[in-house]
Formats: C-alpha cells, structure tokens, sequence
C-alpha cells in the first residue's frame, strides 16, 4: 500500500522511479479507507533528502499512510529553499489542535550544543509534552532520540572522544519484541554522531525498556513501557551513500575525520560502499507502523489520548 503525500513533493519523483508505491492527494481521497496520519518534524539541513529517506521507509507497508512535514518556527532553515518550506511544510501553532497517530522527529547536527543552547530548544519541548496527548506513538531518531531522552526522563547525552561513525553490528536483548520481528540475533545499522547516551542510566531509568544495543556504538533502542516513545539512536533510514557524502563533506572542509568504520570495501573510499543494512532499517520501520501505530491506534483519531 502507498503512502499518500503532497501531489508536487520532490519526493515523489524519486520515489516512483524506485517504484514505490506513492499515493497522490487525489487518488486517496476517492478511497473509503482510513490513512494512518503521520507527521514528520525535520530537524535535518537537508531537509529534501532527508524526507525522501524517510518516507521510503514508510512507503514499504500494507498501510496507507497521511504524511505530513513539521518544520520549527523558531529556527529558520538556511539549506532549504523557502519556496519547497512554504509548500509542504506546516508550523506548530497550525496543527496543535490536531491528533496524530505517528510521529518521527528527526536527528540533528547540533549534538555539540548544550540542549538549551539549540536555538528550537524552547519549541521542542513544547512539541515533545504536546506528543504526550496528542500523538499515539513517536519514533527519535539519533538527536532526537538523544532529546527525547532527556526531555522526557532527565537522561544526559555524553561526549564521544571522537565522532563514531560508520557501520556497526548491534544485537537484540528482547526477541520478543515486536520492534525486533524478523529480525536477526545480530544485524547492521549506520551511526553518525558525536555523543551518546550510556547503558547504566537507561537501564536505572523507570519506565524504559533497552531492546538492542551495539558492542562498538552502544544503545541503539529504547522505548517506553506503554510504547508511546522510541528511541532509535542511529539512522536505520540512510541512503547508501550518506556516510560517504558526510565523510568527503568534512575532508573537504578539512576537518579531521576518519574513513567510516565497515562502510568502504578494505577502507578505500575510492570504492562504492556494500549496503548491509537496507533490510533491517526498512523492517524497524515497518514494524513500528505496524505493531506500535496501526494495530494499537484509536480508529477514531480524536480519541487519542
């Protein structure tokens, strides 16, 4: 089933040369079905690729699904141009009074800063406690998995001595887990990033649950106890070529960075990079629209709670 976006979204051609299954406005809208109605808050620069990553992932379902774009009022972005902003964006003030089944709140290249020095700080907030009742369940990715945690339960993230970057094993600690379904007792995600939060104090947190970590790049998965709140501290959803642009981005900046750990064949970046974990990041997110939205979700959307 498709996912059902705005007819003119950039996305959309990528998309359906992939043949992906993309649903228009119109089309949907002739249908006698309930769409599960997601909203994406972008916190990325590059918001253009990383919506298109994103809904790929979503697309991949037997569920249709509304899609919308947040963006934050209080930050103007610089990396997209404001035309694509104003047409497939909304702000908060415009959909506070709205309900939602899912919501993924995207990573962010500000894991330097002290939270309150991020300039939306104030903002997320506001829209993270407004997820509490006004959104069924909400999947962090990277940053925002870091924010997350500590808006919600005061867990601190802590500086890397280097950024960890590349391409890591990670194991599952709960195979019973419906997030994990499908998946095998070891299996590959990409990280990029500079800081992290430690095992110790998600494992001493009430009302967490740690459902995948990694030997070489830690916690991977946390959610809460009524499922509310994910937690996913990488990025399952990256293109192939992610690492590598971020990887030749910072030589050419001349920004001391090493090669991607296990993402280059023999650590030549002159070589294309192997996907190995496609497969994994694409059954993440569908098992958390599966089993966390759809399955579980008022039908009714104004009952959510």
């Amino acid at each position: 089933m498709p996912i059902k976006i705005a007819d003119s979204l950039p996305a959309r051609a990528t998309l359906e040369g992939e043949n992906i299954f993309v649903m228009t406005e119109y089309r949907a809208m002739h249908q006698d079905i309930r769409p599960l109605n997601v909203l994406i808050l972008n916190l990325m620069p590059t918001k253009i690729v990383t919506e298109t990553q994103i809904l790929r992932k979503l697309s991949n379902t037997p569920l249709q699904v509304a899609v919308e774009l947040l963006r934050t009022s209080s930050y103007q972005s610089h990396n997209t141009d404001e035309d694509h902003l104003a047409s497939f964006y909304t702000t908060f003030d415009q959909i506070r009074d709205r309900r939602y089944d899912g919501m993924i709140i995207t990573g962010a290249p500000v894991e330097n800063l002290d939270f309150d020095q991020v300039d939306y700080w104030d903002e997320l907030c506001e829209i993270m406690e407004w997820s509490k009742t006004h959104v069924h369940s909400t999947l962090h990715i990277c940053w925002g998995a870091q924010a997350g945690l500590y808006y919600h339960y005061g867990i601190e993230k802590r500086s890397l001595p280097e950024k960890l970057f590349g391409v890591f094993d990670h194991r599952v600690l709960k195979p019973s887990s419906p997030l994990f379904r499908g998946f095998d007792d070891v299996f590959q995600a990409p990280h990029s990033r500079y800081t992290e939060v430690y095992e110790s104090d998600i494992r001493s947190t009430p009302g967490l649950e740690l459902l995948s970590v990694s030997g070489d790049a830690g916690v991977f998965a946390v959610k809460s106890e009524d499922s509310r709140q994910f937690f996913i501290t990488g990025h399952p959803e990256y293109d192939p070529d992610t690492l590598s642009r971020e990887y030749f981005r910072d030589v050419e900046k001349g920004l001391s960075i090493h090669v991607p750990h296990h993402y280059f064949p023999n650590n030549d970046p002159s070589r294309p990079p192997i996907v190995r974990w496609r497969s994994a990041g694409q059954l993440l997110y569908t098992n958390w629209l599966n089993y966390y939205v759809y399955q579980t979700t008022p039908y009714d959307i104004s009952e959510v709670r």
